[in-house]
């Protein structure tokens, strides 16, 4: 009897088994059926998908580490002379120098950056690291590559004016690639900037900003007194160094969108205000420098040779002019501006027809002009009117010496009370 029960109790709880694995059977077909992969097989595991280019902070690490191997350092020996006082004792306390001073030769080093242009061996930098100043020259440059390589290289072409120089390698046949270069004329204000150098010789820093603006004109005083204009330079917030210049300034993609050239002057209270040369003009000035090695001066701008001033109520006295206009100060021997016959004292009213109110205004649409081109000046002279035609020359690189500190303050003194001088 007892086992007639427990036989019962088993069958009963086998089929409730049977059943109750159907049922967990069925439900599990139905609510993780997409669980599955086709055919009902197992999902196969898969890496979660990277957001569209990933952060800003891996683009830029991107970006440097594909530019990296093409930046080089440039060190370069000068050779060159200088005075040395024969009583260098009494000018430490500040005193004049007994007996002059004799001429003396020395050798120096310096630095700046570069980076690869062409499978052949041409390296793009600042001409001003390959073209020292004061009459000094050059006797030695060697290229120091990523990859520690120092190469010797030569100067294959320059033109100061522009401050780009093309550097050759020969022979080298680990040449890095070309830095890709970037159309500076689709950049926007607030973009990413980054500048690759080697600044105070430190190897391959980089820093990085935005671009903060476009088209600036800045004038850059050179080591040997004078100075030098640039226009429509590349405004960014990297900051470039010395030793930086030379080096690339790119974008997040890798890409050239300038040469890093300068930064504004500290001592001024500019702060993080840089300047590069916009990549769009160093293709096409890199393009003539392909074309015709050598060292060139040119800056592609205007020039006529005269010093202008805008008139003010004491020039209106002193010239018995009435009305407004840009007077001429001064006119250098042989310029275009004294073949054609303008002399100080004459009041230049229109350029091209068009009024012209400032020595500025009046310098800027000159330079904007090509070297060659000709402008149609209207000009008061004593009282009568006359059109003067000028053909332009070229804008010498390095125009205007620094003054002494007296003649400086003499110079302001005339200013205020004549206008601000400036030549075109």
């Amino acid at each position: 009897m007892k086992t007639s029960r427990l036989l019962s109790t088993l069958m009963i709880a086998l089929v409730g088994a049977i059943v109750g694995s159907f049922a967990m059977m069925l439900f599990a077909s139905t609510h993780f059926s997409g669980v599955a992969g086709p055919g009902n097989t197992p999902p196969a595991l898969s890496a979660a998908p990277l957001s569209s280019g990933g952060s800003d902070q891996d683009r830029i690490v991107s970006a440097v580490k594909r530019v990296a191997p093409s930046v080089v350092a440039l060190n370069v020996t000068v050779n060159g002379q200088q005075v040395v006082p024969n009583d260098p004792f009494s000018q430490m306390f500040g005193g004049p120098s007994i007996g002059g001073g004799h001429v003396q030769r020395f050798k120096a080093r310096a630095s700046g950056s570069g980076f690869v242009w062409s499978r052949d061996g041409l390296i793009v930098t600042n001409a001003h690291v390959v073209h020292p100043p004061n009459g000094s020259n050059v006797s030695k440059i060697e290229v120091l590559f990523q990859n520690g390589d120092r190469v010797p290289a030569h100067v294959y072409s320059a033109n100061i004016g522009a401050d780009l120089a093309l550097v050759k390698v020969d022979g080298y046949n680990k040449m890095p690639p070309p830095v890709e270069v970037a159309d500076s004329n689709k950049l926007q204000a607030g973009q990413w900037a980054i500048a690759i150098g080697e600044p105070f010789e430190l190897k391959q820093t980089v820093t990085v900003g935005v671009v903060s603006g476009f088209n600036r004109d800045e004038t850059i005083g050179g080591e040997n007194g004078g100075s030098q204009e640039f226009k429509g330079l590349l405004q960014t917030s990297a900051p470039i160094n010395p030793g930086n210049s030379g080096g690339p300034l790119i974008d997040v993609e890798g890409r050239l969108i300038g040469v890093n050239q300068s930064t504004a002057n500290p001592q001024a209270g500019a702060q993080g205000i840089g300047f590069a040369i916009p990549a769009n003009t160093v293709k096409e000035q890199v393009a003539l420098l392909e074309k015709n090695p050598g060292t060139h001066q040119g800056t592609n701008m205007g020039y006529i040779g005269a010093s202008l001033a805008t008139v003010s109520p004491n020039l209106r006295v002193q010239l018995n002019y009435q009305g407004s206009g840009v007077a001429v100060m001064q006119v250098v021997s042989g310029s275009p501006a004294d073949s054609a016959g303008l002399q100080p004292g004459d009041v230049i009213q229109k350029i091209d027809g068009k009024d012209v109110n400032t020595a500025d205004d009046l310098t800027k649409a000159i330079r904007n002009t090509k070297p060659g081109q000709t402008v149609n000046l209207q000009v008061w002279s004593g009282g009568l009117k006359k059109l003067v035609s000028i053909k332009t020359a070229e804008r010498p690189a390095d125009i205007g010496a620094v003054l002494p500190q007296q003649q400086q303050q003499e110079q302001q003194e005339q200013q205020e009370q004549q206008g601000e001088q400036q030549q075109p």
